[in-house]
């Protein structure tokens, strides 16, 4: 049974990555320990992930002394009054998570530590088939995924669905009706091998035809699904039973299709109107939902190319260019999403970046956290490709300069720090 005033077995210091200045960074090992909240866990850390947002925000909205990051994995070594009360979490627990770094409002919290101060109910328990290491990449892909398809695009799919892996519920059908189809198809080839222009009509049917509105389904498009978040997105929308599509280079093609993106497309091989043309064209002019994870302008344009003629929803991980969002203002909803609202607290970051406290979005994340607990209980969600990085702490101060260069792709780098 845990203890009843755990923090007492904790140090006062500790080592972290900590702000000093606009991008800047250093290691301190006199960094305090966070003070243990009530809906708290202490976890002590194995690993970090590190992610664009790391630089991004470091350069945007640095707030000296704050500790920084957001993505880690490690063991659960203490916890508050509520948490202890309902039993969901026990010392000794290995979980993963993400934490708003850099917080001007809680400067104690971030993963970059050898202590993390985790809101206890958005945790997710690692199963024992997986590493820190690749449990480290689960937080903010996770949390920005399930925010930015459940709740600003409204993909037509439930949570529940999700838990239940839906998606994959279906694939035995799937494959029956496929077997049922390819047998009537030879049926009627042997019945009718001498009306060869009948054949070729069936090969050649166009838009309106049953074949074509068999396909048209329930898409949702991940610009740079080879992104971190662009695959986390792929596999949940399958597993929830919907049927995602990806843009992204032709060398990450089998990486988005092995997370479970039904269609690739090459967003270099042409304009950004060209290859929304060919979206259109393969999902029937219907899609109604895209998710932007690269967020420029000409994934933007892109996106708003390939919503159908019925107009849609667009979210993205930045804010988008107001340009772009007016060319259909009357038919696409746009968005773009801020994971660490997921606290429900205010975020006292500069400029657009800020936002008000939503409670709302505390309550979604608990529920979200929750549906994705048994895909990963059933292994089912894999991680996003690693790459272990050398030098510890150190090792995620360069590693933090080499994702500001935008040298990373189809990898997350990841850090072993205990």
């Amino acid at each position: 049974m845990p203890s009843a005033d755990p923090i007492l077995s904790l140090p006062k210091e500790q080592t972290a990555v900590v702000a000093q200045g606009p991008g800047r960074v250093t290691v301190r090992h006199d960094a305090p320990v966070p003070a243990l909240a009530p809906d708290m866990a202490i976890v002590r850390t194995a690993a970090v992930a590190i992610n664009p947002a790391d630089a991004k925000m470091l350069d945007y909205s640095a707030t000296p002394g704050a500790i920084h990051g957001d993505d880690f994995a490690g063991t659960v070594v203490a916890l508050g009054e509520d948490v202890l009360k309902s039993g969901r979490l026990q010392v000794g627990d290995r979980v993963a998570g993400m934490v708003h770094g850099m917080n001007k409002l809680r400067p104690d919290v971030g993963a970059f530590a050898q202590y993390v101060g985790a809101t206890a109910d958005l945790l997710l328990k690692i199963p024992d088939n997986m590493s820190f290491e690749d449990a480290a990449t689960l937080g903010l892909g996770v949390t920005t995924a399930t925010m930015a398809l459940w709740l600003d695009l409204r993909v037509p799919a439930t949570l529940e669905q999700l838990a239940e892996a839906r998606g994959l519920a279906g694939e035995g059908e799937k494959e029956k009706e496929e077997e049922e189809k390819e047998e009537k198809e030879e049926k009627e080839e042997e019945e009718e091998e001498e009306e060869e222009k009948e054949g070729e009509e069936k090969e050649e049917q166009g838009p309106g035809s049953p074949a074509s509105s068999q396909r048209s389904g329930c898409f949702v498009l991940v610009a740079g699904g080879s992104t971190a978040t662009g695959t986390r997105a792929i596999q949940l929308l399958k597993l929830a039973g919907l049927r995602p599509i990806a843009t992204c280079s032709p060398a990450n093609f089998e990486l988005v299709r092995r997370f479970g993106a039904e269609k690739a497309f090459d967003y270099r091989a042409a304009s950004a109107a060209a290859v929304a043309a060919e979206i259109r064209a393969y999902t029937n002019n219907e899609l109604g939902h895209a998710l932007d994870c690269v967020a420029t302008a000409e994934t933007t344009q892109l996106c708003y190319g390939a919503i159908g003629r019925a107009g849609g929803r667009y979210c993205s991980l930045e804010p988008f260019r107001a340009a772009v969002a007016q060319t259909r203002a009357l038919t696409v909803d746009a968005s773009w999403v801020m994971a660490p609202t997921v606290f429900g607290r205010k975020l006292a970051i500069d400029g657009a970046y800020g936002r008000d406290a939503a409670p709302d979005h505390r309550r979604f994340g608990v529920a979200a956290y929750a549906a994705v607990q048994p895909l990963l209980d059933r292994a089912l969600l894999d991680p996003h490709p690693v790459r272990l990085m050398p030098g510890g702490w150190d090792g995620v101060v360069h590693g933090i300069d080499v994702i500001r260069q935008q040298a990373v792709s189809g990898y997350k780098m990841v850090y072993k720090v205990a």
